[in-house]
């Protein structure tokens, strides 16, 4: 109670935190044009590469099943060195991926590439979550991350103007587009190793904001072990709500442009428009998601309330999709699709913030890891039996749109019962 009373007394004084911020939004955007941009130009290379079907999808496979296992690695290298240290190591791994593409010129190639940018990519949210844990006090980090979670649609949007840019505007081919847009991720290199450094070591906080950013009460355990982490229940808790609901926003990326194609006959290279929509209100779930969160534990409620309740009102918000499938106006459909992916980065912007909630700094990274790998793993399940299930109905969306709006409920009982109260992990 005391250290809750000492808490609240401390004012918040310096914004120099929320240049951090703006630092891993700008990351997140290089990470997801990065990872989007091969999608845009693989009819050009399936024509001169002559890719089937299968090969395409052996190459896609490639960068989900290196993504969903470099997630264990780069978390606990993370947590080991550093975010600062760690980050550095994954934006090198997964710019060098990047190049790489451009200098490939066989599926088995292509699949090296795609295996290393994935390895690398599986980096970016463990040193988010993080660095975030060590910029932020509890009541503030889920608005924090929710801004930067809301970069993953940015990236995604700028992809296409990016590609248009140096395709047809510059007149570059496919493996100089590799090439040039290589140079994003040298400079955010750059300039993560020139502004990021942890709080008392940047020598750009006052000691105003300082306190405010350590005002939580100190950590009981200095250092928790990788073994020990998977060990616990409560990340697991963690792990299989990401299992459960990481599966949806793969399925949005991977499936959206076919369901558009096949429903209304539209393109979502060449039309824009919907997609940006439904991106763009996405980003309002996800920093709504982090608000929420946020504003409920400064206002007293306890994480665990905090947390729970904002992830049930999330988890309403996917509920529109029940209604999209056999909708004959396009833009209805693009207007529910948008909430219901609101209600996704809700929900993930509050669930990112939970690992810090119950374990230490030097373990955060790893849990993110844990939880992201589970979350390939369901996503290549997902993949799987999407494709499965549309030929089995006749390209029909309304079962597998049902199961998207379940999931939600599911991860948030799953949560409760490993982890009742959101405790902290206090011994070794």
């Amino acid at each position: 109670m005391a250290a809750r009373e000492t808490a609240s007394a401390v004012p918040k004084t310096g914004r120099y935190r929320w240049a951090i911020v703006a630092l891993l939004f700008a990351a997140t955007t290089v990470n997801y044009i990065d990872r989007t941009m091969l999608g845009l130009l693989a009819p050009d290379l399936g024509k001169e590469l002559s890719w089937n079907e299968n090969d395409y999808g052996n190459i896609v496979t490639a960068f989900q099943a290196a993504y969903a296992c470099g997630f264990l690695l780069m978390g606990w290298l993370i947590d080991k060195f550093g975010p600062k240290i760690g980050y550095t190591i994954a934006i090198c791994i997964w710019t060098i991926g990047h190049v790489a593409h451009g200098f490939a010129g066989s599926v088995a190639s292509f699949m090296a590439a795609r295996v290393m940018l994935g390895v690398g990519e599986a980096g970016h949210f463990p040193s988010v979550v993080r660095a975030s844990s060590e910029w932020f006090p509890q009541k503030e980090r889920a608005y924090a991350i929710g801004w930067v979670n809301s970069a993953t649609t940015i990236g995604v949007i700028l992809t296409a103007p990016t590609v248009a840019l140096f395709t047809v505007t510059f007149g570059f081919n496919w493996r100089e587009t590799f090439f040039v847009t290589g140079l994003f991720g040298a400079l955010l290199l750059i300039l993560w190793l020139w502004l990021y450094s942890n709080p008392r070591e940047s020598g750009k906080v006052s000691e105003a904001e300082l306190a405010w950013i350590e005002h939580d009460p100190p950590e009981a355990v200095e250092k928790i072990g990788w073994v020990k982490v998977v060990s616990t229940r409560e990340a697991w808790a963690f792990a299989t709500a990401k299992f459960l609901t990481d599966p949806v926003w793969f399925l949005m990326l991977f499936w959206l442009p076919k369901y558009f194609a096949s429903t209304y006959n539209v393109d979502l290279k060449v039309v824009l428009l919907p997609m940006i929509i439904i991106y763009l209100i996405s980003d309002v779930g996800s920093i709504a998601g982090g608000w929420l969160s946020s504003k409920l534990i400064q206002r007293g409620k306890s994480v665990n309330f905090a947390r729970k309740t904002t992830a049930i009102i999330a988890g309403l918000g996917v509920l529109p999709l029940l209604f999209v499938s056999g909708l004959e106006n396009m833009w209805l459909a693009v207007a529910l699709i948008g909430i219901a992916l609101a209600g996704h980065q809700a929900f993930s912007s509050n669930l990112l913030s939970i690992p810090p909630d119950m374990f230490p700094k030097r373990a955060v990274a790893s849990v993110i890891g844990l939880g992201g790998f589970c979350g390939g793993v369901g996503g290549m399940i997902m993949a799987k039996s999407t494709g499965l299930v549309l030929d089995a109905t006749g390209g029909n969306y309304t079962l597998i749109f049902s199961a998207c709006t379940v999931t939600y409920f599911i991860a948030v009982l799953a949560i409760h019962l490993l982890s009742p109260k959101l405790a902290r992990v206090e011994t070794i």
